[in-house]
Formats: structure tokens, sequence, C-alpha cells
């Protein structure tokens, strides 16, 4: 179950156009029902994705206990965080949560195809320089 996730993210990263370059790195537990994964993804802008997450296969189940999406545009500034630290109690997603320019908000456990849909949308719109 782990394999085939890691597979379909590969797959999502290198069919999906906006993507110039990504570097994945895989860390598997010795059992191999365990991942702790970190990845860089360049936009065709220069702009930069930088993805870690642990997942774990428990009960024919896949769980993403931590992660970190973090989006910035190509002079390092960040553009926005999916994260889910515990450090916003006040947020009603807690822990889930998203930094944005003007603050914190709160956010769903993130998905990986609707982050990069995001990401083209910022693009198209020309928010990033």
């Amino acid at each position: 179950m782990i394999q085939k996730f890691i597979e379909d993210i590969e797959k999502v990263f290198n069919s999906n156009p906006v993507i110039l370059s990504s570097n994945i790195q895989k860390h598997f537990g010795p059992d191999s029902k365990t991942v702790y994964l970190k990845s860089t993804l360049i936009f065709i802008d220069s702009s930069i994705l930088e993805i870690a997450f642990f997942a774990e296969e428990s009960h024919n189940d896949l769980n993403i206990p931590k992660y970190r999406f973090h989006y910035m545009d190509k002079q390092g500034r960040m553009l926005f965080r999916y994260d889910n630290a515990p450090h916003h109690h006040e947020i009603p997603s807690f822990p889930h949560h998203k930094h944005v320019f003007h603050g914190v908000t709160p956010a769903l456990p993130p998905d990986i195809k609707l982050i990069l849909k995001e990401i083209s949308a910022l693009m198209l719109k020309g928010f990033i320089s």
C-alpha cells in the first residue's frame, strides 16, 4: 500500500506540465509499512514546493500523521504552507492549518493534486514573480 502511494505521487509529479523538476527522497521503515518522504519540486516559473511527510500503513489504511507542504516564490519567500504541527490550538481545524501571507487559516489535510492545482492557479493569476 505504501509503495503504491509513493508510485502514485511520482506519477502525479511526472505528468504535471508546470513541474520543471522533482527530487524525491524516500526512507522506508524496516517493515516497509512506514515511509518518510522529502521532495522538492521546482516549477516552470522557478517557484518551489518543499514537501515532507511521514506515512504509515495500518490495518489496510494509510495514515499521514505528520506533514508539511511549503510553497515559496523564486526568491524563497513563503506563499503558503500546509502543516499539522500542533501549535495553533485556536484554529477550528486543529492541528491542520495553512500559513498564508496574512496569518494562519483553517485547512483540511492537504491532497497533493489539489495543492498543485492551487499552485497552477496562482501562476495563471500572475501572483508569483
